[in-house]
């Protein structure tokens, strides 16, 4: 880790420690929804009543619910029957990648341009990792959404820490180095904090490790290969990596030189779960 790097580390990990720095929360709508999607006594009405007291989230979970992606005939215009068709789960979890958006916003222009390609490469990160999910896995579409809107949440300290450091706003380059060292076990350290479901809370370290060994695909596999499609044939370090030896693409039996954006069938659904976020 470089010198810079470190003293940003512990700088924000002694000012978190003495409450000087308290770490990113969930926006109000999202910890009740999360608290439902916790209660197993918890129904459709519960959650209708809970997004129904934000009128611009019930609005885009009915969006949601006539998504092409979810290949429905009939039209969908109130939230009680959009619930009905995501269902309890499904809602739950698109409905907290929904609302976290607001998150992603700052008073610097400087911060608040970074927080926002964080939130489009999230938001297509995770778009991927639904359809990937859908069509390579058994596993949960919405639980890999969500999953790939996490995976840099580890942003959001560093970043309210620049923005009361000036300097490293400036050098954009030293900046640049801190999050790539620091945002994951941040982001970790966060998803714990939040009290996310244990299949999501090391995805920001996780998905960064392309030769992890696992018995079996899992999430943390899902937002790797996604991770790694967004920037197929771009000239970043990313998009540079030998995806044959990612392991992440061997468990979910996908050809690592198949770009899934140019895939039969694949392109208009990964178009469409990106739509959804932004």
């Amino acid at each position: 880790m470089s010198r810079v790097a470190e003293r940003v580390r512990e700088d924000i990990i002694q000012a978190i420690e003495t409450d000087n720095m308290v770490l990113p929360t969930l926006p109000e709508v999202a910890l009740r929804v999360r608290e439902v999607a916790e209660d197993p006594d918890a129904d459709i009405a519960t959650l209708a009543r809970v997004i129904g007291y934000d009128p611009a989230l019930s609005a885009r979970i009915v969006r949601v619910a006539n998504s092409p992606l979810l290949r429905a005939s009939q039209i969908i215009e109130d939230l009680k029957s959009a619930l009905m068709r995501l269902g309890l789960e499904y809602t739950c979890n698109i409905a907290t990648g929904l609302a976290m958006q607001q998150m992603f916003q700052a008073t610097s222009d400087l911060v608040d341009v970074r927080l926002r390609a964080a939130w489009s490469r999230s938001s297509e990160v995770a778009g991927i990792s639904h359809v990937l999910c859908k069509h390579y896995t058994k596993l949960r579409p919405d639980q890999a959404m969500l999953a790939g809107l996490v995976h840099q949440i580890g942003v959001l300290p560093i970043l309210a820490y620049a923005e009361e450091h000036p300097s490293l706003l400036i050098d954009s380059l030293t900046l640049d180095r801190v999050i790539d060292e620091l945002h994951a076990p941040l982001g970790d350290m966060i998803l714990q904090v939040w009290k996310f479901p244990s299949e999501i809370t090391q995805i920001p370290t996780q998905h960064l490790d392309f030769q992890r060994k696992s018995n079996k695909v899992d999430y943390a596999d899902i937002v790797t290969v996604a991770l790694l499609q967004s920037h197929m044939g771009s000239a970043s370090p990313l998009g540079q990596v030998d995806c044959s030896k990612v392991t992440a693409f061997e468990r979910l039996g996908m050809d690592p030189d198949m770009q899934i954006t140019e895939a039969a069938g694949l392109n208009a659904d990964v178009e469409a779960a990106v739509e959804l976020l932004r």
